[in-house]
């Protein structure tokens, strides 16, 4: 129980008077003491500065008993204009940038107040907000700030808590300030009818809000949510058709250093080959400036791929949870945020009211005797020169009190000739004016309220300026890989007899000029594209992939497999296609085993490679292709040739597979293919082909024999445009055919 209670006091602690803003004047402790005790060194807008360590002294000495370090990040965070909408210190110095960097030493740098910082302890001098105790009871400090500007909605707040957080973004402060208008105006109105004022946050590093105003509003009514923001860019022109991207803005809270390492580490590793170079040219203003490769690369295709790949685009987190009046964490709207402002504003008009009135009631009874001094002058002086405590006899001649008596007194000889009973009387006349107006605010919220509703006008007047967040709507995704966005340039695939690969300019290359690395040569060649991924499949049925683009080039020998993946000893490299990642395949094995697979199940991200296919001691891949139409057909050793519906056979992402054709002792499958009933298939036997349309004959269920293939193909047969050549299909077949006793004759 003991430990329960203790830790309950720290989270208390930890939320209320460290990691929640209030909800009043936006923000935490630290924050309020460091302008609390900025304004004690009288470091106004128009003073000269003075060094952060001494405000920062003075903070942790008086206020805030924490680490000086802590203190002043806090200090410096008011300073930034990239990291607040509205900064709350001017500082000078280095105060940290946008890179990421930063701030130097306190005993470097200097602050004072900023406008926006004066509003908010404006009137903090006349009993507008509640005093507390400082931790030693020498000083006193405010609970919390009059707070004329919205300073919790305008500058945002973040904050981590025990078992809770907050995430307030940025807004502008004209919006914000249309919108209390309107609430004040209409306190029923809705949170869609204040969003017509204030349609999204205003970040101060700008970019574009693309969210859904359906999301948005969800956020707002809810206090959580998540909205997208992305970088500003545009396509600048160069000569002769060039181009190239130019970022402008990038989203809030982004360190532009670490966004331009993170696409500097696309382009070295490849993962973005579609640009050639990235720099930062920012000055004053941002400019990053990124060079693709080609002219036809579409700017919204790269731009569509970089938002996916780095911070260019951001979630921003939506947390409207505050520490409320009550002193009690709360999930707030946007009604409410703008509701707590409203009402705390109304009680500083109040409590400010009623102690104006209370000095104007002292200087009317101050006023009131000075005129009895005046009417009655000499016989004043008379009675000042002949008592020694003038006082009482006074008080008993002309009915004074005693703090009317003492204001006599102290008056000096020579505001005593200055005396003059219009002046008085001109004086208590408008005192009494603007009295009878204060009493008539406290009697009636309704002129209370037009009070305030001229406040919030004149702040607006001062604080307002234009969005520098754009409201971009949702935009069209554009779901691109990089070898996409490459130059769709034709290339061929050279692979060795010892493992080695180059790609070669051109389809059906030349080979008769290549070299092969001393007694190696050629095993195969495919025709592909620059931006097409090629995948090698092993002997153990792992497969490893990459862009043609980041083959070697074919100037020399190339390089080996084994250097461009981890491919473990002795595994050798039996299949290389193609891969297209929307499309379906037919995979089938020497040993009659086969499924589907999706394109996508057929790319090895990692140069470990994976495991796709489960293959036995003596099987090996025997057809990797497209799925071309609705059947399957297969020829086996034993002239058998079946058909059978595609659908018949599994999708995997791994494994063996299934039965495609019944085999009989040591026979083998020698081609399949997968096809269409309307254009058939083409039987080659390298002496003749055949067209065939009527599959009846063949076709069957998956797993059965099939029939013998027709009169004239009976020494071997191949589908005609499956690659696989006549003569290695008939190759063997003059032995044991296979045949059966049913059907001796085909």
């Amino acid at each position: 129980m003991e430990l329960e209670s203790r830790y309950l006091a720290y989270a208390l602690s930890t939320i209320i008077s460290r990691s929640l803003p209030d909800v009043r004047d936006g923000l935490k402790p630290v924050h309020r003491r460091i302008l609390f005790a900025m304004r004690a060194l009288h470091l106004d807008p128009g003073a000269g500065f003075k060094k952060s360590a001494r405000v920062v002294g003075d903070v942790i000495g008086k206020f805030h008993p924490h680490g000086d370090q802590a203190a002043y990040e806090a200090m410096v965070r008011l300073a930034q204009a990239f990291a607040v909408r509205y900064p709350l210190v001017d500082g000078q110095g280095n105060f940290g940038n946008i890179d990421g960097d930063g701030a130097a030493a306190m005993r470097y740098t200097e602050a004072r107040l900023t406008k926006v910082a004066q509003t908010l302890l404006e009137d903090l001098d006349q009993e507008t907000v509640s005093l507390v105790p400082t931790y030693d009871g020498s000083l006193e400090e405010p609970t919390v700030l009059p707070a004329r500007f919205p300073n919790l909605l305008a500058n945002g707040s973040t904050g981590i808590a025990v078992g809770m957080s907050t995430a307030i973004p940025p807004h502008n402060v004209g919006e914000i300030l249309t919108a209390a208008l309107l609430l004040v105006r209409k306190p029923e109105a809705t949170v869609e009818e204040l969003m017509a004022c204030v349609p999204g946050p205003d970040f101060p590093t700008g970019g574009v809000l693309v969210a859904d105003r359906a999301e948005v509003r969800e956020a707002y009514e809810t206090g959580r949510g998540s909205l997208r923001l992305r970088a500003r860019w545009e396509v600048e022109k160069l000569q002769r058709g060039g181009w190239r991207l130019v970022i402008t803005e990038i989203p809030y809270q982004v360190p532009k250093a670490r966004l331009i390492e993170r696409i500097a580490q696309l382009i070295v590793e490849r993962k973005s080959p579609f640009l050639a170079d990235v720099r930062d040219e920012s000055d004053e203003r941002l400019r990053i400036v990124l060079e693709p490769k080609g002219r036809q690369i579409e700017p919204e295709k790269v731009m569509a791929y970089l938002f996916k790949n780095t911070d260019l685009e951001v979630r921003v987190p939506v947390n409207l949870n505050v520490v409320t009046a009550e002193a009690r964490p709360e999930v707030l709207s946007l009604k409410g945020l703008l509701r707590a402002w409203l009402d705390h504003r109304f009680q500083i008009n109040v409590r400010r009211s009623r102690h104006e009135l209370e000095r104007i009631g002292e200087r009317l009874h101050q006023l009131a005797a000075f005129l009895t001094a005046h009417l009655n002058i000499d016989a004043v002086i008379a009675i000042i020169k002949e008592h020694d405590d003038p006082a009482p006899v006074l008080m008993a001649r002309f009915g004074l009190d005693a703090g009317q008596a003492e204001a006599v007194l102290n008056l000096r000889l020579r505001a005593l000739r200055r005396l003059e009973e219009l002046a008085i009387r001109k004086e208590m006349v408008e005192k009494e004016a603007r009295a009878e107006l204060l009493r008539a605010l406290l009697a009636d919220d309704r002129q209370m309220w037009v009070v305030i509703q001229q406040e919030i006008q004149k702040t607006r007047r001062e604080f307002a300026d234009a969005r520098r967040t754009e409201l971009g709507g949702v935009p069209l995704e554009i779901d691109l890989r990089p070898e996409e966005l490459i130059q769709r340039e034709p290339q061929s695939v050279v692979l060795s007899l010892k493992g080695w690969v180059k790609a070669l300019k051109g389809h059906d290359a030349d080979l008769g000029r290549q070299r092969f690395k001393g007694d190696d040569g050629l095993l195969m060649q495919i025709n592909a594209f620059s931006n097409d991924t090629v995948t090698f499949v092993t002997g153990s049925g792992r497969i490893y992939s990459t862009l043609v683009d980041r083959l070697p080039s074919g100037k020399g020998f190339g390089d080996p497999l084994t250097v461009i993946f981890e491919i473990e000893g002795g595994d050798v490299v039996q299949w290389v296609l193609v891969v297209e990642s929307d499309r379906e395949y037919f995979v089938a094995t020497r040993l009659g085993q086969g499924f589907r697979l999706k394109g996508s199940d057929l790319v090895a991200n990692q140069r470990s490679g994976k495991q796709v296919f489960a293959l036995g001691t003596d099987d090996q891949i025997l057809s990797i292709r497209p799925v071309e139409g609705a059947l399957v057909g297969s020829i086996c050793r034993g002239r058998r040739l079946l058909v059978c519906r595609v659908d018949e056979f599994p999708v995997l992402s791994r494994g063996k597979g299934v039965r495609i054709q019944r085999l009989h002792g040591s026979e083998a499958l020698v081609d399949v293919i997968t096809f269409s009933a309307e254009t058939g298939f083409v039987l080659d036997s390298g002496k003749r082909s055949r067209q065939v349309i009527d599959l009846e004959r063949w076709f069957g269920a998956r797993g059965s024999r099939g029939g013998m293939l027709p009169h004239g193909f009976l020494g071997g047969a191949v589908f005609q445009g499956s690659g696989v050549s006549p003569d290695l299909a008939g190759r063997g077949l003059t032995g044991d055919l296979g045949l059966d006793a049913e059907d001796p004759g085909g």
